[in-house]
């Protein structure tokens, strides 16, 4: 009788999520997937590029580009769907591309965000990785440096924070972000 509670929640989470994604409604309607991890910390995921979940263990998010997530279901607190537009945080998604960003010191350099994770920059040391927290890119790069991209109102900034700070400490400096991919509309 133990295969029994694992069984029940798997099953419910996989008519949830078929539900959702059975619903025939327009790519902008399906909003976002955000899991709620055990510790806290969030991830976020556009529905319109996700082409399924398996929930064997570990599960795996399969997206439309063709790469794929593990996630250890033991570590999942919760699923929310959501409306982009009721939303109050960006996804995963919206920070991919190019993005040009200032050094606080009145120059420009380049971020690249990859879906994979990886990020790489313009200026200083050039590789780092990134992830998604509380609606911000989170940015952690070889030499020790780390940067947050966040949507302030209708724009958005880049915190620089040296070696030795955390992301609660007081940023370096603060610059303003512009992402130059274009998107598909």
């Amino acid at each position: 009788m133990r295969v029994f509670p694992r069984i029940v929640p798997a099953c419910v989470l996989t008519l949830v999520v078929a539900g959702s994604l059975a619903t025939p409604v327009l790519a902008d309607e399906r909003g976002s997937m955000v899991i709620v991890f055990k510790d806290g910390h969030r991830q976020s995921f556009s529905m319109t590029e996700i082409s399924h979940i398996d929930l064997k263990t570990p599960s795996v998010i399969a997206f439309r580009d063709g790469h794929e997530q593990r996630i250890s279901a033991a570590e999942i607190a919760r699923i929310e769907f959501g409306n982009p537009e009721t939303s109050s945080t960006p996804g995963r998604t919206h920070f991919f591309g190019k993005w040009e960003v200032g050094d606080g010191g009145g120059h420009n350099f380049f971020i690249i965000l990859e879906p994979d994770g990886v990020a790489r920059k313009t200026i200083g040391s050039p590789h780092g990785t990134w992830n998604l927290v509380d609606g911000e890119a989170r940015i952690s790069w070889d030499d020790g440096w780390h940067d947050a991209i966040r949507k302030v109102g209708g724009k958005h900034e880049k915190r620089a924070y040296e070696p030795g700070k955390t992301f609660d400490d007081e940023p370096n400096n603060i610059a303003n972000a512009r992402n130059t991919t274009v998107k598909p509309i």
